[in-house]
């Protein structure tokens, strides 16, 4: 019964004291009885408590800190209680973007914005993973420590996540409020898709018989990199990949009017400064340079010649086998 039920039936008792004891009695079942149309919320404990270990297995196969995908979570869909989260599953306030999925409109910075809607909240949270893994913007991201949420909450930001000028505090307040980075801890990141050598792509010359589609990203040693297809340039894939003009160039050593050949790799990020574990050495084979081996490992060309006492611009015999993770030994 609800109270406005309650108060209509007063009128219609004419004796006063039956009209004090029906007061009486009326308030007390409005008091006692819930209204049933409104769901019971879910507190930030709740919601930490379901999510914490989704989290730390998303972490674990991206490098996405645990604590910032929970402290996204709740701050985008408050505690999994908002409109997106309760009607379409969506958590982290993914708009459409490219989506084939169902959808929802909500109003966000615009009236009746287009957002993704899912099955099931998990999807929402390997769906919030897969968006950061394969879009260029957040590829600088992964450069951090998975245990550096202070630099993962400002590059959210600064990537363009969200127009809240104040969103990396509120996701740092909320980590830190929470404890969240509890969860960072001891987690082991497995997030390297190698690409290992095969007898298709034994060359340089033969990367063109590597048959790839340009998405999903691919990883080479925890580096993002596409594969350019017939006609590109590092111009026209700044402006494909919504990058400034310097960076392809920049992360693969290269200059800006260099050419691209079809099936080469083009690295979104810098590359590393040593190859990934067992990988330790490499023997060179005919016709092969030193800027195609360290395209190959992922290893800055600078650092290769420093790795193998080298002087920068000579080139390896074929047959020499070249240190890839230490320095090699007078």
């Amino acid at each position: 019964m609800k109270k406005d039920i309650c108060f209509v039936l007063l009128p219609h008792i004419q004796i006063r004291e039956m009209k004090v004891y029906f007061v009486i009695a009326c308030w007390a079942i409005c008091v006692a009885t819930p209204d049933l149309s409104a769901q019971r919320r879910i507190s930030p404990e709740e919601y930490i408590n379901v999510w914490k270990d989704f989290a730390i297995s998303e972490m674990q196969r991206s490098g996405i800190p645990a604590s910032i995908k929970l402290a996204q979570g709740m701050l985008e869909s408050a505690n999994g209680n908002s409109r997106l989260a309760v009607g379409a599953n969506n958590h982290f306030g993914i708009k459409c973007h490219g989506w084939d999925g169902e959808e929802v409109y909500h109003d966000d910075d615009k009236r009746n914005e287009c957002f993704r809607k899912y099955k099931n909240a998990n999807e929402s949270f390997i769906d919030h993973t897969d968006f950061l893994m394969t879009r260029s913007r957040y590829a600088f991201l992964f450069e951090y420590r998975p245990t550096d949420y202070k630099s993962w909450a400002t590059g959210l930001r600064r990537a363009g996540y969200a127009t809240d000028p104040n969103y990396p505090q509120k996701l740092i307040n909320l980590i830190e409020r929470y404890n969240l980075y509890q969860y960072d801890a001891g987690v082991t990141v497995d997030r390297r898709i190698s690409v290992r050598r095969t007898p298709e792509i034994d060359a340089w010359d033969d990367f063109n018989s590597f048959n790839i589609e340009r998405y999903p990203l691919m990883i080479n040693n925890r580096t993002n990199f596409i594969v350019a297809k017939d006609g590109d340039t590092y111009s026209s894939l700044s402006n494909e990949m919504d990058m400034m003009p310097w960076q392809l160039p920049k992360y693969n050593e290269a200059k800006q009017t260099d050419e691209l050949r079809e099936g080469q790799w083009v690295y979104l990020q810098p590359k590393r400064r040593i190859a990934e574990r067992g990988r330790e050495t490499h023997t060179v084979r005919e016709g092969e340079t030193m800027y195609q081996i360290s395209q190959e490992y992922a290893v800055r060309l600078s650092r290769l010649y420093v790795l193998n006492r080298m002087e920068e611009g000579t080139q390896p015999k074929v047959g020499e086998m070249l240190h890839l993770r230490k320095k090699k030994k007078k």
